[in-house]
């Protein structure tokens, strides 16, 4: 059914299911294939192609997995006239993302003090299922202030520095963003959330830069050779959980209202113009927000944890991603240029060089692209491209894809025989519980080095340094 033209691009024709008003282009090579073969991705992208006023293609990025709704992994844009928007194109959790802070600190300077330093980010750090923030119950007043204001918030709060909002994603505050279309129950669920790392795969890693691909834009994003980084990893946590459930529910009854049929009842969508596909947009952008803030508190309490064990020596952002969002953007459609709707769940923006949207000090290499692997494996930064602008919308991957159930991987080996094997490779672990370290083993993943080289070769984003992990904490 597949349709090959190219080393890393497969099609999914029209006729692959009745009802697709546009192909389907999945990014991969022929073993990567082999494993998005095995779920229904395929059938969500074919789904996804369905639904009406979409523009361009329905995408497919190389770490593409079984999601809800749509693939994670997956990118489609609406027109906004004609289109639609559906939460499940973004996800349950709102703004998932990866945020990179580079240290002044050498690998052997680090691995010395690396246990203390550990230790220290484990306490500063809450993290786990359900786990609260260091600065508790938020009143609602104040909540909002965040929901409307993002990292913003954070740094006028005293956590962290008017500097990192520069490289932060729009800032670390999506324009539009309610707080009066978020309910009550996801205010309830966030308010006591704020400032933690969760659970699942979400982590923060101390690594160091083992190998520069491009060393001129290494350089202007301040990377170089056995340089001390930490890589964030988390979301909008309960709240932005809540914000995807509600509308859903909204959703579901929406399309009644405006006449849309779909294929698959988790594809719930509302025409983008609508009331509930702005009311969404407007909850949506404050979940968001929430997130920007918690990686901004996250990365407060790391550079606390530094300076205690390490001394003086200031943490630096390089930048921060969203991985599950849909944002109005410009971009060329059919020979022109309008703005349309652009969902990207499970999947990074990859703006070029000389775009508006990147910061100042790297308008002439283009945006960082952070694409974190999985526990005890490496990670990578890359750098949006051209060919992302052409061909997906100015996205690419976002991490190395899940490849077995959590149920699977927890089968696999005991949570001491993982420690074990990771601090044989030099890989320190902290963990909140010993099922949420064998749920996220790293042979629950695809090869991330395999994904990346696909963008990379691909040309939809290009490689510039490779991160190898010394210190770990997971939810």
């Amino acid at each position: 059914m597949l349709r090959k033209i190219g080393e890393y691009r497969y099609v999914v024709p029209k006729s692959f299911r009745a009802g697709m008003n546009i192909e389907g282009l999945i990014y991969a090579d022929d073993e990567l294939v082999k494993a998005i073969e095995k779920d229904q991705t395929m059938m969500q992208v074919a789904n996804v192609a369905t639904l009406p006023g979409l523009v361009g293609r329905s995408l497919a990025m190389p770490d593409a997995h079984q999601g809800y709704g749509f693939a994670i992994g997956g990118v489609a844009a609406s027109d906004l006239k004609t289109g639609v928007v559906s939460a499940g194109g973004v996800g349950f959790d709102i703004n998932c993302g990866v945020r990179l802070l580079a240290s002044p600190f050498r690998l052997e300077q680090v691995q010395k003090q690396l246990d203390p330093l550990l230790n220290q980010m484990f306490r500063d750090i809450p993290c786990g299922t359900g786990k609260s923030g260091i600065i508790g119950n938020l009143s609602y007043d104040e909540l909002e202030k965040v929901l409307e204001e993002g990292a913003h918030w954070a740094v006028k709060s005293g956590y962290g520095f008017a500097a990192d909002l520069d490289h932060i994603e729009e800032t670390g505050r999506i324009a539009g963003a309610n707080p009066a279309k978020v309910s009550q129950r996801a205010k309830q669920r966030g308010r006591d959330q704020l400032g933690t790392l969760g659970s699942g795969n979400h982590f923060a890693e101390i690594q160091y830069v083992a190998e520069v691909f491009d060393a001129e834009t290494a350089k202007a994003f301040g990377l170089w050779m056995d340089q001390i980084v930490v890589l964030i990893h988390t979301g909008s946590r309960g709240l932005g959980h809540q914000v995807c459930t509600d509308y859903l529910d909204i959703m579901q009854l929406g399309m009644k209202k405006y006449g849309i049929q779909i294929v698959d009842r988790q594809l719930a969508c509302v025409p983008v113009s609508s009331q509930e596909g702005q009311d969404y947009l407007a909850a949506m952008g404050a979940a968001a927000n929430f997130a920007f803030a918690n990686r901004q508190m996250i990365s407060h309490w790391v550079r606390e944890a530094f300076h205690r064990v390490m001394g003086e020596g200031r943490l630096n952002v390089v930048y921060d991603v969203a991985h599950n969002i849909a944002k109005i953007e410009e971009h060329k459609i059919d020979g022109g240029r309008r703005n349309v709707l652009v969902h990207r769940k499970g999947a990074t923006r990859a703006f070029p060089r000389h775009r508006p949207d990147i910061p100042k000090d790297y308008f002439e290499v283009g945006q960082p692209v952070l694409i974190p692997g999985s526990m005890g494996t490496c990670s990578y930064v890359l750098v949006g491209t051209e060919q992302a602008m052409e061909e997906t919308f100015g996205s690419t991957c976002h991490g190395a894809g899940r490849a077995k159930s959590r149920h699977a991987a927890k089968k696999e080996i005991t949570a001491d025989r993982l420690i074990s094997d990771l601090k044989a490779k030099g890989i320190h672990v902290r963990g909140a519980s010993k099922s949420g370290l064998t749920e996220e083993n790293p042979n629950a993943y695809k090869d991330v080095s395999l994904v990346v080289d696909v963008v990379h070769n691909a040309g939809i984003s290009r490689k510039v340094a490779k991160l190898v992990p010394i210190g770990v904490i997971k939810g």
